[in-house]
């Protein structure tokens, strides 16, 4: 398994191919700092990033309010998140499909207006049923961001300013996730969890706006053919690829720990002995902003450790960060909680990184696979981190993540042998 290194955390992964280098007359049309449409287009991106993740994740911190709301169990409630992430998951190679042909701000504007029409919607659910349902749309809708805006980047922006700009979308990506949760849990404890969604609503309304209105003209957006067959044939040869796939379920496994921890988390910080309040519980999100720092810090760790290496120390902080949060201590849950996220941001950085430069064609869909990956993994570890908390507690949900990771290991490991046996093997065809 060659190494790969990361900057930022990569949230949504290169989703295009890289471009030809351009020449001397084409790249001085290309954004850059201190160009015209530069900074529009930064703070256009980033309140899209807002927009998409805190709409997407909304109603994770309020899942003990929505269980009492309609007096549903935890795994229940726990669809209101799995479905829409499911749905991006699904929705995420179609859309990079209808962003080819229609093009990257068309896609990236209708997708983001209809998340926020339906994020409006949401606050009035009648029930848990109709709840999931606005949610699965949502999730399909906001598929359109991620599929379209690295290409747009790409595209628009000079090779040299690619990484500032593309790092600006994905803070967006945690600042929204995390400022979401922290308003909805706020929001709700004062006037309940359907004022609290509602807020985000809003929240995300005003990033869409911001993002219409500073979003400046595609100028190097070259329209192409919608051929499903083509599209099948790079998919299939991507799912053929051993060490794609191994990354593919690397992904998903991290995001199935990530999912079930941060879904049922809630439920346990709400009962005793901890017996917090929604917004205090909402707060607790701000953890976060540890997997920024150590998503920045994965590419210094594979240079050191190789990926693989890298890959076991996101697997040991998370896996250390699982048995600590055991403990009927809050000092020892957040300080669980802290490790859970660092490994977890590591090993997803390091793992996103590596699919673009493991691929030699169609890096968008190999980029857009992962992304597939990442959220269903997302979605199943919602849904049976909650399962697992309703039959055995907060141990039942530490157990499933440590199989999890248990499976990460497991993977990284085959890998090892996989890549010292071909190492031998080239060792002795250059000795004959």
């Amino acid at each position: 398994m060659p190494s790969a290194s990361t900057g930022a955390p990569t949230t949504v992964g290169a989703l295009t191919s890289p471009s030809p280098s351009p020449s001397p007359s084409h790249s001085a049309e290309l954004l850059a700092p201190g160009r015209p449409g530069y900074r529009r287009m930064s703070f256009a991106l980033f309140a899209a990033g807002v927009a998409t993740f805190a709409l997407l994740y909304s109603t994770q911190a309020l899942l003990p309010a929505v269980s009492a709301g309609f007096g549903v169990s935890a795994s229940a409630a726990s669809w209101t998140v799995s479905a829409a992430t499911g749905a991006l998951a699904l929705c995420v190679l179609p859309m990079s499909a209808l962003s080819e042909r229609h093009g990257r701000r068309t896609v990236m504007t209708a997708s983001l207006a209809v998340a926020v029409v339906v994020g409006l919607l949401v606050p009035f659910a009648p029930s848990l049923e109709w709840l999931v349902a606005l949610r699965a749309v949502q999730g399909a809708a906001l598929a359109g961001l991620p599929a379209s805006a690295m290409a747009f980047l790409a595209e628009e922006v000079r090779p040299k300013a690619l990484v500032a700009a593309i790092g600006l979308f994905v803070a967006g990506n945690s600042i929204g996730g995390m400022s979401g949760r922290i308003v909805t849990g706020w929001v709700a404890q004062l006037w309940g969890w359907r004022a609290g969604l509602a807020a985000v609503g809003l929240m995300a309304l005003a990033c869409a706006l911001v993002f219409r209105a500073m979003l400046p003209k595609a100028r190097h957006f070259t329209p192409g053919s919608l051929n499903p067959k083509a599209l099948a044939e790079t998919v299939r040869g991507h799912l053929a690829d051993p060490l794609l796939r191994r990354l593919y379920a690397i992904g998903a496994l991290f995001m199935t720990v990530f999912g079930a921890v941060y879904t049922v988390i809630g439920y346990r910080l709400v009962e005793a002995p901890f017996n917090l309040p929604q917004g205090i519980i909402g707060s607790i999100f701000l953890v976060y902003l540890v997997g920024t720092v150590s998503s920045a810090a994965a590419g210094t760790l594979v240079a050191r450790l190789g990926r693989r290496g890298a890959l076991y120390l996101a697997v040991t902080t998370t896996a250390a960060g699982l048995l600590l949060s055991l403990a009927d201590s809050l000092p020892a849950v957040l300080l669980g909680l802290v490790l859970i996220t660092a490994g977890f941001f590591a090993g997803h950085a390091v793992a996103s990184s590596s699919v673009s430069r493991t691929a030699k064609t169609g890096r968008a869909q190999a980029s857009a696979l992962y992304q597939s990956a990442y959220y269903l993994g997302s979605s199943a570890g919602g849904t049976l981190g909650a399962i697992a908390f309703h039959s055995g507690g907060w141990a039942g949900t530490v157990l499933l993540g440590l199989l999890a990771v248990l499976g990460v290991v497991s993977i990284t490991l085959y890998g090892t042998r996989v890549a010292r046996a071909e190492h031998r093997l080239v060792l002795a065809a250059a000795q004959r």
